[in-house]
C-alpha cells in the first residue's frame, strides 16, 4: 500500500519501456497533430492535479501496487483489484486488495496485529512441536514477502535510488514476524530476507510490472480478472516472441548448413 506524503530486470529498461507503452497507450508520450492524444495526456495533467500529484509521484504509486498485484499472483494468491487512486479519509495514496476483502493493509486498521492477537496464544512455546501450525509459517512469510514487493518494485524499475518503502508495509511486516521472532535483530533480518525474497520473485517479470502499471495508470482501478488477462496477455506475447526468434535462429542455421554444402562437397569423380 503506498501512504499519503508520497524502479533492473533482464532486458527490460524501464525508461524505455515505460515510454514506448505510453505512446501507445496515450498517456505521458508526446503530442500528435491530430488533437486526440493530446486531449488525452491534457486529461491526465488535469486528474494529477486535481490529486496534488506529480507524474513521478503516479508512476511510482502505479509501480509500487503493480509491484503488490504481480508477486501475489506469483505466490498463488487471488487479487480482488487494484487502484492508484488516493482516499484521504481511509489515509493511501494506493492499495492492492484480496478477493476476500474490500480493503487491505489500511493504514491504521492494524490488520496484521489483529492477525497476530489471533494466532500468539496458540503459537507452540520453545520446545513444543511445531507442524500443527506450519501454514501458519508459510502464510505469514509468504504475506510478508507480498507486502515488501511494492518497494522491491519501485527499487527494480525506477532509477531515483532505493526508496524508502511506505512506512505500513513494514509495519504489517513486522506484525507478522512477531509471530516467530522474538527479538529486534530477528524481526529486522527476517524483514529485510522478505525484501531480498520479493526483488528475487519479482526480478523475472519486470516487463509484467512495467505494462500493469502503466495500465494502472490509465485506468484508475483495476480488477482481479483485469489483472489476469494483463499478465497473460504480457506472457502470451513473450511467449510468441522466444517463439519467433527461435523459429528465426533455426532458420538462420538451415541457411548456413546449405551455404557450407554448396560451397564444400564437391561432386565425386
Amino acid at each position: 500500500m503506498s501512504e499519503r506524503n508520497p524502479a533492473e530486470d533482464g532486458n527490460a529498461q524501464p525508461a524505455t519501456s515505460l515510454g514506448g507503452w505510453e505512446a501507445a497507450a496515450g498517456v505521458g508520450g508526446t503530442t500528435d497533430n491530430g488533437g486526440g492524444l493530446e486531449v488525452e495526456i491534457d486529461e491526465y495533467d488535469e486528474l494529477l492535479a486535481s490529486l496534488g500529484r506529480t507524474y513521478d509521484e503516479d508512476v511510482r504509486i502505479a509501480v509500487h501496487e503493480a509491484g503488490h498485484a504481480v508477486c501475489a499472483r506469483l505466490l498463488g494468491h487471488e487479487v480482488g483489484g487494484v487502484t492508484v487512486n488516493p482516499d484521504a479519509t481511509r489515509g493511501y495514496e494506493g492499495l492492492c486488495w484480496g478477493v476476500s476483502h474490500t480493503e487491505a493493509f489500511e493504514k491504521g486498521r492494524g490488520d496484521a496485529s489483529d492477525i497476530r492477537e489471533a494466532l500468539a496464544p496458540v503459537m507452540p512455546e520453545p520446545g513444543e512441536d511445531r507442524r500443527s501450525v506450519s501454514d501458519v509459517y508459510a502464510s505469514a512469510y509468504s504475506q510478508c514477502v507480498e507486502l515488501m514487493a511494492g518497494r522491491a518494485a519501485e527499487a527494480m524499475l525506477l532509477s531515483d535510488g532505493n526508496p524508502e518503502p511506505p512506512a505500513d508495509d513494514p509495519r504489517q511486516a513486522r506484525e507478522l514476524a512477531l509471530l516467530f521472532c522474538k527479538s529486534e535483530e530477528a524481526i529486522e533480518t527476517f524483514v529485510a530476507h522478505c525484501d531480498v525474497a520479493a526483488r528475487d520473485l519479482l526480478m523475472p517479470y519486470g516487463d509484467v510490472v512495467i505494462v500493469l502499471s502503466t495500465v494502472l495508470r490509465i485506468r484508475r482501478t483495476l480488477d482481479g480478472v483485469e489483472i489476469d488477462k494483463i499478465i497473460l496477455d504480457v506472457e502470451t506475447r513473450e511467449a510468441l516472441a522466444i517463439e519467433h526468434r527461435r523459429r528465426a535462429e533455426w532458420r538462420k542455421a538451415e541457411l548456413a548448413a546449405e551455404c557450407f554444402r554448396a560451397g564444400c562437397i564437391t561432386p565425386m569423380p
